[in-house]
């Protein structure tokens, strides 16, 4: 069977522990006459890790390069086209769509978690870069409910990052119960004032349920200090854990109690892996999950003010909530195998419109 040559585009290399995973996810996605060409911030590394062709994402050269050499650009998982953060991403994966069109490839957009987005150029960039692609699934009924919006068909799926397979850590796993996972990251809405309330909940949440607390930074560049600082606070029993493998950051939350989180894919990897959780949400697409999965959580916006009130919270979730259920979990991971099923179809309709 003739390779085919894939350009992989996500938020690839810049050491954010859930597009990293989803790479992973893309990669195992991949049939196996597909060769991955992925664009990364960090290709060296990115090569190093997952045994793939990389290139410099914002290298013109480079980027011109993958795509002279490659027959289809894949836009991998995550919302990469959305306007809450900002419109640099947006413009960015938008012009690559279109550059590769320009090159005469198919492009295929996988996973997507599309917006916000709020003002007239992100949805015109949105509105071209997905008209365009020959297959395309989302992750959640808000992106779907967009695309029909603009008569766009799509595959709705859960984030493939629930069926990514998790390996373990003995180091965590040999910690006594009760363990709880915190993965907080920095916001403009996470102000001083509501970091201190948090980090007292968690102070007096330790003493009241003798729990081992696991401060884990998804993106340490700008999680860790973050993490660092409310350790300070904590007793010896508590530690920040770094992990740069995706499969072994899932594999962490085995065995956990209690997830409370601020990361997408925490919250994800952590209910895959069934833990409790517990969300606050800085995002749409955190406040989408929440609604889908039924998460008890607080915007971020909304955090109670009292320290006591989130521990009692937070206490009485780890002695009496639920996880989700196994049968939830197989349904939830079975449905995500759409996504590769689309993937697998795409590359076969390419193939066979091929000249030998």
């Amino acid at each position: 069977m003739t390779e085919i040559q894939a350009v992989l585009c996500g938020y690839y290399g810049k050491g954010n522990g859930g597009d990293e995973a989803l790479l992973v996810s893309m990669l195992e996605m991949l049939p196996p006459q597909v060769k991955p060409l992925v664009l990364s911030a960090t290709p060296r590394a990115t090569a190093k890790s997952y045994g793939v062709k990389s290139y410099d994402r914002m290298n013109s050269g480079s980027v011109v390069r993958a795509l002279k050499e490659s027959q289809v650009l894949i836009l991998g998982g995550g919302s990469l086209i959305q306007d809450a953060t900002s419109l640099r991403n947006s413009i960015y994966y938008g012009g690559l769509m279109g550059l590769a069109r320009q090159f005469g490839l198919k492009t295929i957009a996988i996973a997507q978690g599309i917006g916000p987005v709020d003002q007239p150029l992100t949805r015109w960039i949105a509105k071209q870069a997905f008209s365009n692609c020959m297959a395309l699934s989302v992750r959640d009924p808000a992106s779907a409910a967009l695309l029909a919006s603009w008569e766009l068909d799509c595959v709705m799926a859960p984030d493939p990052v629930w069926s990514m397979a998790a390996t373990p850590v003995p180091a965590i796993a040999s910690i006594p119960s009760p363990k709880i996972a915190v993965t907080l990251r920095s916001h403009p809405k996470l102000t001083n004032e509501r970091l201190e309330t948090l980090t007292t909940a968690l102070v007096d949440l330790q003493a009241a349920t003798g729990s081992h607390i696991l401060l884990v930074p998804f993106q340490p560049t700008t999680d860790l200090d973050l993490a660092r600082q409310i350790q300070s606070e904590l007793t010896d029993n508590s530690q920040v854990v770094t992990l740069t493998d995706p499969k072994q950051l899932k594999g962490l939350f085995q065995g956990v109690d209690l997830a409370i989180g601020m990361r997408y894919h925490s919250l994800i990897m952590a209910a895959a892996e069934g833990c409790k959780c517990w969300a606050i949400s800085y995002d749409p697409k955190v406040s989408k999950l929440m609604t889908e999965i039924d998460l008890p959580g607080w915007e971020l916006a909304d955090i109670p003010t009292d320290a006591a009130t989130i521990t009692q919270a937070w206490q009485q979730h780890l002695e009496t909530g639920t996880a989700l259920s196994s049968q939830s979990l197989q349904t939830i991971r079975q449905k995500s195998i759409a996504h590769k099923d689309l993937l697998s179809e795409a590359i076969n309709q390419i193939q066979l419109q091929s000249p030998d």
